[in-house]
C-alpha cells in the first residue's frame, strides 16, 4: 500500500476539497481494515445477490413478500456501494482527498437510498399485516399492481427531500477545517465544519428524520403489535411458531437500522464524538445490510427449501 501524510488544507481549499480522516488514527491496522471491509462488501454483494436470484427463478417465491425481499437486497447493494469502495480505495491508496462535489454527491444518494431503506421496511411490515391480521383479502390487497405503486413510491418518496437537504448543507461556507473526522460524507460529521450558526441546517434535519425515519417506524410498529396480537389468538401453537420465525426476521432487522440510525441523527450536536459517530455509523452503513441475508435466510424456510430445490437441480 502507499502511504501519504495527511495535511491540513487551508481554508480556501476547504471550500473546494475534503479529507476523509476514517481510520487513519489506526496506521496499524490499515491492511487488517481493508481485507476486512473488503470480505465484509462480498458478503454483502453475495449475500444479497443470491437473494435477488432465488427469489426471481424459483416460482414457489412469487410472491410479494419475496417481491419486497429482492427490492430490499438490491436496495442495500446500492446502498452500501456508496460507501464502502471509497472506504476501501481511501485504506488502499492512502488518498483521502475528495472533492466537494463528490461529498455532496455521496451524501446525497446515502441520504435517499436510507430514505428508501426506512420507507421500504414499513412497506414490508404492511405486507406481513395484511397476510397475517387479514388473509382472505391478501392476493386483492397486495396485488402486483399494489406492490410495485409501494415499491416505486419507496424508491421515489425521499428524494426531494434528501435532495434538498444536500443543498442546503453544501450551500454552506465551510472554513473550520477541511478534514471530516468520519470514513464518509455524513451529516453531522460535515456540519462541524461550517461557519456560523448551522440551528436551521440542524432543525432541518430533525423534521426530516421524524418525516423518513420517525413516521415509518411507528407505522412498523403499528403493524407489529397488530401482527402480534393476531398471532396469540392463532390456534396452533405450529402456526404461532411460523408466523413468529418469519416476523422476528423482519424486527431484528429494523431495529438494527432504526436504532443505530436514530441515535446519530437525534442526538444533540454538542454530544457528538467522532468515536461514536464511526461506530454508529458502522451498524447502519455495512453491519445491517451484511447481517441482512443472512437473517432473511437462514431463518426463512421458504429460502431454505428454494435453495436445496437450487441445488438438487444443478
Amino acid at each position: 500500500m502507499k502511504h501519504t501524510d495527511i495535511k491540513e488544507e487551508d481554508n480556501t481549499s476547504a471550500e473546494t476539497q475534503f479529507l476523509l480522516l476514517g481510520f487513519s488514527n489506526l496506521p496499524n491496522l490499515q491492511g487488517f481494515l481493508f481485507g476486512m471491509f473488503f470480505i465484509i462488501y462480498l458478503i454483502i454483494l453475495t449475500g444479497n445477490g443470491f437473494i435477488i436470484l432465488i427469489t426471481r427463478i424459483d416460482p414457489a417465491l412469487h410472491k410479494p413478500m419475496y417481491f419486497f425481499l429482492s427490492n430490499f437486497s438490491f436496495l442495500e447493494i446500492c446502498y452500501v456501494s456508496v460507501t464502502l469502495p471509497r472506504i476501501l480505495y481511501s485504506i488502499w491508496t492512502q488518498d483521502r482527498s475528495i472533492s466537494l462535489l463528490a461529498c455532496a454527491t455521496q451524501m446525497c444518494f446515502f441520504l435517499m437510498l436510507a430514505a428508501t431503506d426506512s420507507i421500504l421496511l414499513a412497506v414490508m411490515s404492511y405486507d406481513r399485516y395484511v397476510a397475517i391480521c387479514n388473509p382472505l383479502h391478501y392476493p386483492l390487497i397486495m396485488n402486483p399492481t399494489k406492490c410495485t405503486k409501494l415499491t416505486v413510491g419507496s424508491w421515489l418518496g425521499g428524494m426531494p427531500f434528501q435532495l434538498g437537504q444536500t443543498c442546503q448543507i453544501f450551500s454552506l461556507h465551510f472554513c473550520n477545517s477541511s478534514q471530516i473526522d468520519h470514513f464518509f460524507c455524513d451529516i453531522p460529521p460535515v456540519l462541524k465544519l461550517a461557519c456560523g450558526d448551522t440551528s436551521v441546517n440542524e432543525l432541518y434535519v430533525y423534521v426530516v428524520a421524524i418525516l423518513l425515519a420517525t413516521i415509518p417506524f411507528i407505522l412498523i410498529l403499528t403493524s407489529y403489535s397488530k401482527i402480534i396480537a393476531t398471532i396469540l389468538r392463532l390456534p396452533t401453537a405450529e402456526g404461532r411458531a411460523k408466523a413468529f420465525s418469519t416476523c422476528s426476521s423482519h424486527l431484528v432487522v429494523v431495529v438494527l437500522f432504526f436504532g443505530s440510525a436514530s441515535i446519530t441523527y437525534f442526538m444533540p450536536k454538542s454530544t457528538h464524538s467522532a468515536v461514536s459517530d464511526k461506530l454508529l455509523s458502522l451498524f447502519y452503513t455495512i453491519l445491517t445490510p451484511m447481517f441482512n441475508p443472512m437473517i432473511y435466510s437462514l431463518r426463512n424456510k421458504d429460502v431454505i427449501i428454494a435453495l436445496r430445490r437450487l441445488l438438487l437441480r444443478t
